[in-house]
């Protein structure tokens, strides 16, 4: 029987693990296929790409997860996440017919602390270490769901969305259908877990250790987007820059070329 001490070694062995990745490994962008894809496809593959984005999205479902973790009744359970969905809705909609927009390296940065706050909040956080209720958590998802919207809308922003204005409104609407759809997906398996576990002793047992584990994916996540903001940001403060870069394979040509027997004997 693990201890809940062994439990939180695991997850830290996880996130070690997550932070030898490579960058491009763990982010959930629109990649360069995605936008040609779009150039000629209908709105039926903004709907998929809208559901795809969101099993991918693994600071949404991470936010999704601590919403939910706690809530033992599906009325509970709706409630929070139609709050949440009608927040994402309005800012993904709005932010990106009026192209409102921001690095997504730092929305991202932001969400990942929302990460970090529900985590924080389900072990009790506000009671222990500031001696207080913990804020209306109905507003707190509200306003978190906006902020992931603003995030959703700047990867969409990304995308050939056309100049024609009802075109432009019906992909939005059509990534976002698809985001819905991938939202239920991703919470029916969470919840239907969650259920099972619920009623065995371990929940009681490692619920604290799961929701520090929370706490440590959103901190990873937070840094994992602070990076990419400096790599976005000043990108040779990361790697040589070219010229030195090409100053480089000019040194190695060369020195081939001082000892041509080098090849052979490698």
């Amino acid at each position: 029987m693990f201890s809940q001490r062994r439990f939180v070694l695991l997850a830290l062995a996880a996130l070690a693990i997550a932070i030898g990745l490579p960058f491009d490994a763990l982010a959930h962008g629109i990649s360069e296929a995605d936008r040609q894809r779009m150039l000629s496809g209908g709105y039926l593959q903004y709907v998929g790409l809208g559901v795809t984005h969101m099993l991918t999205g693994y600071d949404h479902l991470l936010f999704l997860f601590g919403v939910v973790f706690f809530l033992s009744n599906f009325k509970d359970v709706a409630k929070f996440v139609t709050v949440f969905t009608i927040g994402h809705c309005i800012t993904l909609v709005f932010a990106t017919f009026f192209k409102i927009t921001w690095n997504y390296y730092l929305v991202d940065a932001i969400i990942a602390i929302s990460v970090i706050y529900k985590g924080f909040d389900n072990n009790g956080g506000f009671q222990k270490y500031f001696d207080m209720k913990s804020p209306n958590l109905l507003a707190a998802v509200f306003g978190f769901g906006l902020l992931h919207g603003f995030g959703l809308s700047t990867r969409l922003q990304q995308l050939p969305l056309g100049d024609d204005s009802t075109s432009m409104l019906i992909r939005i609407l059509s990534f976002n259908l698809g985001v819905e759809i991938g939202q239920i997906a991703a919470l029916a398996v969470m919840v239907a877990l969650l259920s099972l576990w619920r009623h065995r002793p371990s929940f009681k047992r490692f619920s604290y250790a799961a929701n520090l584990g929370l706490v440590f994916a959103g901190v990873l996540l937070l840094l994992m987007q602070l990076h990419g903001y400096q790599h976005d940001s000043d990108p040779n403060s990361f790697r040589f820059p070219a010229e030195e870069h090409n100053h480089a394979h000019e040194d190695m040509e060369i020195g081939k070329t001082a000892d041509p027997g080098r090849d052979s004997l490698d």
